[in-house]
């Protein structure tokens, strides 16, 4: 037996679907959409559909996007010669954030994982090949997780270019900024000792 009204139930249920999100949060935002004027909840309705129904796949990096090719691709101002590979989508937003890479991206929605049935042919790293093999690429920067599918991916792709003269690289892991020594696990300190480079 439900406590609550029939279409609240299903409200609950539906934000109790989402990633993170267990049953006391999900009736928060539900009875938090119940207070908003109808508006502003038709206005947030129409915000997940539209936003569902319009973006897309980019054709050349695989990035979330409303244009194909996507703003990144399609940029002039960007370096050409560089790729970075991520995961996620949510990747490139937060290497988009630092400022610092002036490059393309490629994303390959997932990494190798053989306890969750994931191989090389679920993920894009055929078409990440496939530009490599067609364009003026300098460098390919790989940019998994650092985790141990992260770094199952990156050797296995690192393996596939080192036959086509590529440079690749990974990114750097170790420290945070901020941290102290003392908290930082064996793993995280060889890894920043490994990455370590002249000052």
């Amino acid at each position: 037996m439900s406590f609550y009204a029939a279409p609240v139930a299903r409200l609950i249920e539906e934000f109790e679907k989402l990633p993170g999100i267990g049953h006391k949060t999900a009736q928060r935002l539900a009875f938090h959409v119940l207070n908003l004027p109808l508006e502003k909840a038709q206005s947030l309705a129409a915000a997940i559909v539209d936003a569902k129904s319009k973006t897309k796949y980019c054709s050349i990096c695989s990035n979330l996007t409303d244009s194909d090719p996507c703003g990144i691709c399609s940029s002039t101002s960007r370096d050409h010669s560089s790729i970075c590979v991520v995961e996620d989508p949510k990747d490139v937003v937060a290497m988009e954030r630092t400022r610092e890479f002036k490059g393309l991206y490629h994303v390959l929605h997932g990494s190798i994982s053989p306890m969750e049935g994931i191989g090389p042919e679920d993920i894009k790293i055929k078409e990440l090949l496939a530009r490599v093999k067609e364009g003026n690429i300098r460098e390919v920067i790989l940019a998994t997780n650092p985790n141990i599918e992260g770094e199952a991916t990156a050797m296995y792709i690192s393996k596939l270019l080192k036959p086509l003269g590529i440079k690749t690289t990974r990114i750097a892991h170790g420290i945070p900024v901020g941290g102290d020594l003392e908290y930082a696990d064996e793993v995280t300190l060889a890894k920043a000792l490994e990455g370590r480079r002249e000052i």
